[in-house]
Parts: C-alpha cells; structure tokens; sequence
C-alpha cells in the first residue's frame, strides 16, 4: 500500500530556509519589514517543498482571517435559484469576488441572511464568530438596512455597502442607478420619444428611488413631463403586469418604457402583446439588469448592463486596503454601468424613420 505523502508544513519551511516560524509567517502574509533578501530565500523554500499556506496557518499567523464575507438576502435568492428564470446576480457577484479576492490570497464567503429577521443580529454574529471575516459586503436591500448597518459598525471589521450612497458607517458603492436610469431616458429622447413611461421597483430598495429620480431629472432637462408616466412594481414579473397595463391603459400611453428590471421588462412586453402592440413598432422597452434572460426575447431587449461583478471586486479591494489600515475614500465609490443595445427600441410611431 502507498503510504500517503506527508503534508509540508511551515514548519519544514522554516527548516529549510533556516529562519524562524515567524520569519515564515511574514513572508507568506506579505508583512511590511521583512528584508527582500530573506524574502526571496523563505520563497525559494517554499517553492522548493511545494507548501500551499492554509487559511487556518494564515489565521494563526497573525489577526487576519483571508476571508471576506459576502451577504445576500436569503429570501429573494432562495426564491430566485427556485425559479430558475435566468437571473445571476449571485453569479455575477460571485465572479467578481472570487477572482479579486483570489488575486490576494484571500476567499470569499458566501452567505444569506433575511433582512426582515428578528434575529437578525444572531445570524451575523454566528457568521462573524464562525468565519471571522477580514471584511463584509453587504447587498441591497441589506445595504441600507439600520439595523444591519449599525450592528457592523459596532463589530469594528470593515464593511462596503453595495448599492448605498447615504452617509454613515460602513464604505458605499455605487453602481450609478441614477445615472443609468437617466443614461436610458436620454437615449429614448434622442431616438425621437417624449411620453417615456418608468415602472419603478420595491420601495424596500433605496436604488429604486433613485432611478426614479434619474429618469425624472432627464425628462425635466428636455422640457418634458411625466404626469401618468410613473407606475411601481416590487421587481416581480405579477407586479410589472399590473404596473405596465396601468401605463399602457392610461390616458397619455407611452410610446417608451423604462422597467426597472428584467422580470417587469418580460411582463411588459407581454402586456404590450396583449395589446396588440409591436415592440418597438409601437412601443420600445428598455430593461434594467442585462440578465440572460433579455438576450433571447422576441426582439432581444435593449437593457442597462449592471455592473455586479465589477463592483463586488471593487468591494473586494477597498475591504483589503481597509484592512491594510488604508483610510476609505472620502468621495462615493462610482462603478459605472453600461446599455447594451439590441432591437427593442426604435423611433416612436409617426416619426421619421418610424
């Protein structure tokens, strides 16, 4: 029987370089004052022996953990994997993560917690206590949740609130939902639109006021208004078939509609068929999301590209800086998003070229 190979330790490191174990262990954590020369001689051992450092070495080699937790809410992730229509913000959160984290030698962690849990500060505590996370992301709607905000400041461990632009504890990301919801009306406006109808998302999220308002300031700057052109929906494909039939029912219909996600944009395209209108011929559609989903309707929608995974590696970065003793920007932290065109929009009906 093969007798199974023994496992390099630090210990065999620091044999084989001649230097102590705490040498070996500043080496491995990138620590400051270690002499590039006995840098580059722990580093010749290390790849000589073939030694992977394990993040419970690394643990026990000073006070961080190599771990960055990231955190969802439990329930609409749960109700989203079951589903399986497509969405991938967990995916797209996760590849953004991982690959910076791996960069840094660290991990992510992936977790879920309901915002609406009495216990809510139980959940984190077990996840802090268990993982002891160099750093947390957190995501809408946890992002702007008081009671989750103040209980993470109070742990003293850096966290970044993804989604979250107010003042306060923690480091806020944005991902410039006011900015693109504006990006996206200006884009109808120059295409020849002027009743640019906007379904809203769940209260519960911050973001989806602010898309209000980006839409709002883009229809001001261009002398148009937006009476009867606002309908909410709670980001559910139910809600934006209501939302969609009150805007296309009403007395001023759109010609164009904004839906601040994938599920209310699918709704509202059904809806619109319904109708018997064509989109775009009589109604073009813009998304929010840019899932799988919009890429295989009939027409492929034209969607605001969210950039998740971008911002959760940035989320990475500043979490590894902060634990470094690096002071957070002052200014909010802006990850750009993008529209990916494809064949739902068009110039209104009557209009040149329409």
């Amino acid at each position: 029987m093969a007798r199974r190979r023994q496992a390099v330790t630090i210990k065999h490191v620091a044999a084989d370089a001649g230097v102590s174990l705490q040498t070996v262990s500043r080496v491995i954590n990138n620590e400051p004052n270690v002499r590039p020369e006995m840098k580059e001689r722990v580093q010749a051992s290390i790849d000589k022996l073939g030694y992977v450092p394990s993040i419970a070495a690394q643990r026990m080699s000073g006070s961080r953990s190599y771990l960055i937790l990231a955190i969802n809410d439990r329930d609409r992730t749960i109700e989203d994997w079951r589903a399986r229509q497509g969405t991938d913000w967990v995916d797209q959160m996760l590849l953004g993560g991982m690959l910076k984290c791996a960069e840094h030698g660290y991990r992510l962690i992936f977790e879920l917690v309901d915002t609406h849990s009495d216990h809510v500060e139980r959940e984190l505590s077990g996840a802090i206590a268990a993982l002891q996370p160099d750093g947390i992301i957190l995501t809408p709607p946890h992002s702007d949740n008081p009671q989750i905000v103040s209980f993470l400041a109070e742990q003293k461990i850096p966290f970044v609130r993804i989604g979250s632009i107010q003042n306060g504890a923690g480091i806020p990301v944005s991902m410039d939902d006011e900015g693109s919801a504006r990006q996206a009306t200006e884009y109808l406006i120059e295409r020849g639109h002027r009743a640019i109808g906007f379904i809203a998302g769940s209260r519960e999220y911050a973001l989806s006021g602010w898309r209000v308002d980006g839409w709002r300031q883009a229809m001001a700057a261009a002398g148009l208004g937006t009476d009867g052109l606002l309908a909410e929906g709670d980001f559910s494909f139910a809600s934006g078939v209501t939302a969609a039939g009150e805007l296309l029912n009403g007395k001023a219909r759109p010609t164009a509609i904004i839906a601040s996600n994938d599920q209310m944009a699918l709704a509202t395209l059904e809806v619109a068929r319904l109708l018997g209108l064509d989109v775009p011929r009589d109604l073009s559609l813009i998304s929010f999301d840019n899932t799988p989903l919009v890429h295989f309707t009939q027409p492929p929608l034209t969607a605001v590209d969210q950039p998740i995974a971008a911002t959760t590696s940035k989320a990475v970065e500043l979490l590894i800086a902060a634990q470094k003793g690096e002071v957070p920007p002052k200014a909010l932290t802006v990850v750009k998003a993008s529209i990916f065109v494809r064949e739902s929009v068009a110039p209104p009906p009557g209009a040149a070229g329409g």
